[in-house]
């Protein structure tokens, strides 16, 4: 049974045009950051960057080098295109691409975290065994069929993230509209379109119909009867997406992945007219299955546990921020807030307020205030700094949050000092304060 789900052969030609699809998209995001100034404000503005945590190791490099990484990364992104070198442009896109998310907590979103997953799964897939430059290279390699393991990955990577992205939303704040209003609202000001945001359907059809989406769409396109309706109400939701959230190359890459759902003649015919049509009924169980198996089971164990961490950790994640990350938590709040930094030197008990323009972008600045992982960054950031001064010092750090629009309370226990305190990567900090969110 397990050989007849994984590894029957089928035709590939879903996965040739999503590898050509897939690398020009990333060849569009690599080059688009350049152009957008999304390098500039992001890495080369800020003195320095929020990594994740651990990783202190990950910097990026100074200017002009890092315009020169996000170039290479977009020759890599038409390697794959092309299927050039395709193993050697994936593996370099997937380890540039990853680094650079892993470099800065700034501008984090989980669409950048879906790139790094994608490109890994594409890193192990036969995607350029068609239609590329390696077959014209080297004909040997030509093939019209996959193992159905190729597709199913996709699948399943994609259930795992929508699933959960819906249960997300299911909670007070979502569902009595006060967040989808509140990001219709941000939008007022849109030329042409931001008036009828403000419609009083709008949150309805986001709040709501972003949990029905989300919960329902990859078994409505697995079901033949329904999965062309479920395909343009995909065009209509990630087209809403794009023009009102602005979230990059997902919506297009999100509608790339309705390539495995749809019967393979279709996008044979529809986008590969030349290549033959492979109908052979036929099981070939791979040398390395046992390998493959327990490399695919330990990913996508972690996939399921990493996005329900949170509930392990005492109070909520949306005032913690503890277990956000990694987790499909999209666009679910709102949060706001201001912080004060005190900086006291051990030996002579002077105490100074840190000028936080002399540190931090305008961007990060809203980050020091209502994420307290980044809170803690910048307290043992600022340890360090005062350190190569020769002072041993203590900071404290005043923060209101806001969330979701509740009057602001203190995040963090002014009375510890965070240059001293641990982080807890698996439990909470005590040093965040309650929220009482919940109350």
């Amino acid at each position: 049974m397990l050989n007849k789900i994984l590894f029957k052969q089928i035709d590939n030609s879903a996965l040739i045009v999503f590898r050509i699809i897939f690398g020009l998209l990333c060849f569009l995001e690599s080059v688009g950051a350049i152009f957008t100034g999304w390098v500039k404000y992001t890495l080369i503005d800020s003195k320095f960057t929020f990594n994740f945590i651990g990783l202190d190791f990950l910097q990026p490099l100074p200017t002009p080098w890092i315009y020169v990484y996000y170039i290479v990364m977009g020759i890599f992104g038409l390697g794959i295109m092309l299927g050039y070198k395709y193993r050697f442009s994936i593996i370099a896109f997937t380890v540039l691409w990853t680094s650079i998310y892993l470099t800065q907590k700034a501008s984090y979103n989980n669409h950048y975290y879906l790139l790094c997953l994608l490109s890994g799964i594409m890193v192990f897939l036969p995607a350029n065994t068609y239609a590329s430059i390696d077959v014209k290279l080297n004909p040997k390699i030509k093939t019209i069929s996959m193992p159905s393991w190729c597709k199913w990955v996709f699948v399943l990577q994609l259930f795992i993230m929508y699933t959960y992205a819906a249960v997300a939303k299911i909670y007070p704040d979502w569902l009595d509209l006060t967040v989808p209003t509140q990001l219709m609202q941000g939008k007022a000001n849109y030329p042409i379109i931001g008036s009828g945001l403000q419609h009083p359907f709008v949150p309805y059809l986001v709040g709501y119909g972003g949990i029905l989406y989300d919960g329902l769409i990859i078994p409505l396109l697995l079901f033949k009867p329904t999965r062309r309706l479920a395909f343009f109400g995909s065009i209509f939701f990630h087209l809403f997406n794009s023009i009102v959230f602005g979230v990059g190359i997902f919506p297009y890459l999100a509608l790339a992945f309705s390539l495995f759902f749809f019967d393979a003649k279709i996008i044979k015919n529809l986008f590969l007219k030349k290549k033959e049509f492979y109908s052979i009924n036929q099981i070939k169980p791979l040398n390395y299955k046992p390998y493959l198996l327990t490399i695919a089971g330990i990913y996508f164990i972690v996939q399921i546990i990493l996005p329900i961490r949170h509930h392990f950790i005492t109070d909520n994640v949306l005032w913690t921020e503890e277990g956000h990350r990694l987790s499909w938590r999209m666009m679910l709040r709102s949060k706001s807030g201001y912080a004060t930094y005190k900086v006291v030197n051990k030996k002579t008990n002077k105490t100074t307020i840190v000028n936080l323009d002399h540190y931090l972008s305008r961007k990060q600045k809203r980050m020091i205030a209502t994420k307290p992982d980044v809170i803690w960054q910048f307290a043992q950031h600022l340890k360090h700094d005062y350190k190569t001064k020769g002072q041993d010092i203590a900071v404290y750090v005043n923060a209101k949050a806001s969330v979701n629009g509740r009057p602001y309370k203190t995040l963090i226990d002014p009375k510890v000092d965070l240059a001293n305190a641990k982080w807890n990567v698996f439990k909470h900090n005590d040093w965040i304060l309650p929220s009482q969110l919940d109350k």
